[in-house]
Order: structure tokens, then sequence, then C-alpha cells
């Protein structure tokens, strides 16, 4: 769902020095740093866990409760019967589950794939024996997408990827560094719930059991909706005009209780802070109709600068990619030459960027009625 024609995707790059990439998280996660961006480009330099302070009593936090499965799998190709004379590695991401038994990945080399290659991954080709966990390639799609049908269904499968998977670190840091066994607990929020997402919403990694606590003393109210991070939120954005761009719809709910909330709050003069772009997504897809609702199902709203926004008064988010969607996002809430302002300062500040870095909470270029 695009809200504006014609704009061009160059208009959304930026520099980045390599070394602003954050590889591990800072601890304790609320030690981020945290950039505050007000109308006007207004900018002031925070941490998180100054968020109490920065929001008023009444004001209300939306966080994503999907929780992240460990969807990096590693293991061998086999074709024929001498699996020593034909096997050959592969690594395989989840991304979207099609049935009990089968998932759509992202390979890699996925070109030397083909329908009906055998996939072991772990320490033994049964899938019987603890620890193993085998597939077939049922199909092949574009740009390394495959359909795996395993050979373990339902929550079996669940805790075969469990047993042989890594956390799918996103591609700028398992560029640069193997999955860690640490990344089990960084990779994932505190307050994970619903098994699904293949990324983080990384906003939510700086929460810690004592931020959430100062929330409440301060009387910000918390809620929570699920939306199922696909792989597609890292995918660039390739096409000249942004209007060309395709999003993959992701798998999302806001139960009537939380709606019904979020209403009363706003109802009472509270302001909807979006923790991530993908709680923030979400509570847009089900305002569309004006107001918040109840809503289940795929989404693939893809929101750029000219969309006005109907349910989110403050996002909290980290730092993303140049000519990303999320970078477009941003920009529609808080304007592009802000926003382009914002991470220069944060560039030549030190910020960390991406997943494991650091934050910014913003504010809508058009503050109308959002105080």
């Amino acid at each position: 769902m695009l809200y504006e024609g014609c704009m061009r995707t160059d208009l959304f790059d930026f520099e980045l020095p390599e070394d602003r990439i954050a590889l591990h998280p800072i601890a304790p996660r609320d030690a981020a740093r945290l950039l505050i961006v007000r109308p006007g480009a207004q900018l002031e330099d925070r941490t998180v866990r100054e968020l109490p302070d920065l929001l008023r009593p009444g004001d209300a936090l939306v966080f994503n409760d999907t929780r992240v499965i460990p969807a990096a799998l590693d293991g061998v190709r086999v074709r024929g019967d001498l699996r020593a004379q034909v096997q050959a590695h592969v690594s395989v991401t989840l991304i979207e589950r099609r049935s009990a038994s089968r998932w759509l990945a992202l390979a890699r080399p996925g070109k030397r794939l083909k329908a009906g290659d055998r996939l072991h991954f772990g320490h033994s080709g049964n899938a019987c024996l603890a620890g193993a966990l085998d597939a077939a390639v049922a199909a092949k799609g574009e740009d390394g997408a495959v359909e795996l049908a395993f050979d373990l269904a339902g929550p079996d499968l669940d805790m075969g990827i469990a047993s042989v998977g890594s956390m799918p670190l996103p591609p700028y840091i398992a560029a640069r560094r193997p999955p860690e066994e640490a990344d089990r607990r960084d990779y994932q929020t505190i307050y994970a719930a619903h098994d699904g997402a293949v990324a983080a919403p990384t906003a939510g990694l700086h929460f810690t059991p004592e931020l959430m606590a100062a929330l409440e003393a301060r009387g910000i109210s918390r809620h929570f909706v699920t939306l199922h991070v696909g792989a597609g939120t890292f995918l660039p954005v390739k096409v000249e005009e942004i209007a060309a761009h395709k999003m993959h719809p992701e798998w999302g709910e806001v139960s009537p209780a939380t709606a019904a909330a979020l209403k009363d709050v706003r109802a009472a003069g509270g302001r909807l802070v979006a923790v991530g772009t993908t709680s923030l997504r979400l509570l847009e897809q089900a305002a569309v109709s004006g107001e918040i609702q109840p809503w289940r199902g795929p989404t693939d709203i893809f929101i750029t600068p000219g969309y006005r926004f109907r349910a989110v008064d403050v996002l909290m988010t980290n730092f993303h990619l140049p000519r990303s969607t999320l970078f477009m996002l941003v920009a529609a809430f808080s304007g592009l030459d802000a926003m382009k302002l914002a991470y220069a300062h944060a560039v030549a500040s030190g910020y960390r960027f991406y997943s494991y870095g650091d934050a910014c909470l913003l504010f809508p270029a058009d503050n109308e009625g959002k105080g």
C-alpha cells in the first residue's frame, strides 16, 4: 500500500561509514544513546534510560511482542546415494511458514539448488535422531528463494528448528561475524511472546525490567501488538521510483482489547508511542478507517512521505539503512530534511547504527494535535 507516487529512491540515500554499524549490543540495554528529533530538526542527545522523563503521564507505549525464531540453518545439499561425493554446503534463512511442514526460505548459494535436492541440517541425515533436521527442495523461486518440505511437521518441526537453528542476524552483521550463543538472548526482546519473526523488532531490544518499572511509575502504560517481522525488512529498494517497490506481506494482530485500550488512551488525552516501525506499521494498518480497530491478517502497508498518520503520535526506533523502506517511513513521520540532518548528526556524534545500535525518539513534522 503506497501513499505517494513519484519519488526517487536516491532521495533517501545518505553516507554511512562502516564503523558506525554496531556488531554487538551495548550493556545494559537501556544504556544506549537516544537522539530526540523534534519539529524543525531540533536535536537533543539523551539515553534510552531517560525515556520516562521524555514522555508524559497518560502516554502509552505500544510494543511488538513477536518472538524471533532461530531461523538460520546451516547444512549440506545431498544428491544421489553417495553423500560423501555429492554434498555441498548450504545456508538457508526461513522467512515464511507455508504449512505444518513447509517453509519459504532464502538459500545461499541458491543458484546451485534444484527441486528434489535433499538438505541435511544438524548432525545426521536421519530426521528421527535428536539434533538433526532434513528437508527437500520442493520448488525454486527468484533471488535465491526456495520452498522447503521438511521431514518433520508441526511442533516436532518447531523443536527441530530450535535445536539446529541459530538467530537470523541481519545481513550487515552476519557478513562481518558469525552468530554467537549470546545472540539468542541479545536478539530477542524481554517481552517476546509469540513465535514467528525472522527478524527482531529492534527498538524493543533497548528495554530492561528496570526501565519498564520506571515507565510504569511515571504513569505510562504499555500495550502489545504482534507483527511477525519478515526478512523483507532488510531488502533494499532497488527500483528508481519508490512507487514500483513491492512490500513483502507480514502477519499481524491488534486484539480487540488492545484496540479498545488505545482508544481510551487517546480519549483521555494521552499519546500513542510506537516502539519500533513494526508497531507503527501495524497500528496504522489497523487505523485505515480513521481510528484503531481490531486487526488480524497480512499487511503490506508502505509508508512514505505524503502519508497522513492516523494512529501514532511519537515513534521510538533505531537508525536505518540508506534507501530502505524504514528510512522512508521515518522521513514520512518527521520530514526527510529533518531526518537527513538527524542522521548526519548521529554519524558525526558517534551513534551506533542498525539492529544492535542506538535509538531515536521522533516527533512528527506536522505537530497538529499531537502535542
